[in-house]
């Protein structure tokens, strides 16, 4: 199986939905979206009728698009009197509006006028959620060169080094064996790089990232992340990468330290191992998404740790898992309120993780695929904590 034989499914997955919805066709441009359904990153907009060929029309690179796209059909992007023309029959029209900016929406009106046009971005993310086999190859690939790297921080750790200095040999370890480094996001106003290294109560605080753990980062325009903080003996070092490769990601997280660690985050990092070998036996098509977060509240509650549950009190994320692809934050999201069934082959990020406002974070975090068995585990490394 290659990406050449995996487009033409995906694309004939997607127009059975879009006739189901009794649209026309599905207009997409976003570059990961146009990336999953044609087999190119390059400036462009896909054109996927209900029935028959896709048309890329391509701004930028033309020439490369030409040779790494899986469509037959691909095009210069037309100047606007001819751009309406190639739409003459189409009057339904599905757009993803959760990554569709006003000012482009506005354009492709006035170059389709009268059209009735439609939000899919439910259609599109349902069905990018669930990998096939030639995804999961790639995934257990990316699963198992992140933690080759997560292997070697006790070679990397000091005390006395910096969490940035930490981060940059853990990012040239990954770099060096193929990491792409582009954590993809669809969450409008998220951003981040590659992952974070924090320590102690580097990591307690609150932060815009909607995640359990921000991190200080290294100023208040690019607050998230390792900071220039020291590490010091007897604290807890969370580390939390994405591993990109082939342009998907893997999601974990370990936990080390330079000496030991009180009992108080002893017993929380069990728990939460706790946590997430529950859930992960539970990772059976048909589960609850929603019920999987209550069930890990409950736990979390019963062990006396619910008020620095999955972030500091107050300001306490409301999910203990994520999708995971070739973006980071994709369907399903194990979460207050995602009330959908798991399918197989969705893949998901699990990570039960406790923040303390005087002693920092603890947790873990793992990547699984949603099988019959339960959960399959694709970050491969042994959860252990790790003194150095």
């Amino acid at each position: 199986m290659s990406l050449s034989q995996e487009c033409p499914a995906r694309i004939n997955r997607l127009q059975e939905k879009l006739q189901q919805a009794e649209l026309d066709g599905a207009l997409f441009i976003y570059p990961i979206d146009i990336y999953y359904y044609a087999g190119t990153r390059q400036n462009s907009t896909l054109w996927v009728p209900a029935q028959g060929e896709p048309l890329l029309l391509v701004r930028k690179s033309f020439a490369r698009a030409k040779q790494e796209a899986c469509v037959a059909e691909i095009r210069p992007f037309p100047r606007s009197k001819e751009f309406t023309p190639l739409f003459k029959d189409q009057q339904k029209i599905g757009l993803t509006y959760d990554v569709m900016p006003l000012q482009q929406f506005n354009y492709y009106s006035k170059l389709l006028p009268g059209r009735d046009f439609s939000d899919i971005s439910m259609l599109n993310r349902e069905l990018r959620s669930v990998k096939s086999t030639w995804e999961l190859e790639r995934m257990r690939h990316a699963g198992a060169q992140l933690s080759r790297v997560f292997a070697a921080v006790a070679d990397m750790l000091k005390p006395g080094m910096r969490e940035v200095d930490l981060a940059a040999e853990f990012e040239a370890g990954l770099r060096r064996i193929g990491g792409e480094g582009l954590v993809r996001l669809r969450a409008f106003n998220q951003e981040l790089f590659m992952g974070l290294v924090v320590s102690g109560t580097s990591g307690s605080g609150g932060g815009f990232f909607d995640g359990a753990v921000t991190g200080e980062g290294m100023s208040s325009a690019a607050p998230h992340g390792a900071s220039a903080k020291v590490i010091e003996s007897g604290q807890p070092v969370m580390i939390d990468y994405a591993g990109i490769f082939d342009g998907y990601i893997v999601d974990m997280t370990r936990m080390y330290a330079c000496g030991s660690l009180s009992d108080k985050l002893q017993n929380a990092f069990a728990v939460a191992c706790k946590i997430q070998e529950h859930i992960a036996a539970e990772m059976k098509p048909g589960a609850i998404c929603s019920e999987l977060f209550a069930t890990s509240v409950e736990m979390a509650e019963e062990a006396g740790l619910g008020d620095c549950y999955m972030g500091p009190p107050g300001e306490q994320a409301k999910f203990v898992g994520h999708g995971v692809g070739l973006e980071l934050d994709e369907f399903p999201v194990l979460a207050q309120g995602f009330d959908m069934p798991l399918v197989a082959g969705q893949t998901i990020a699990v990570e039960p993780k406790f923040v303390f406002p005087d002693l920092g974070p603890i947790g873990i975090e793992n990547t699984f695929v949603v099988t019959e068995r339960g959960g399959e585990k694709l970050s491969v490394l042994s959860d252990a904590l790790v003194k150095v």
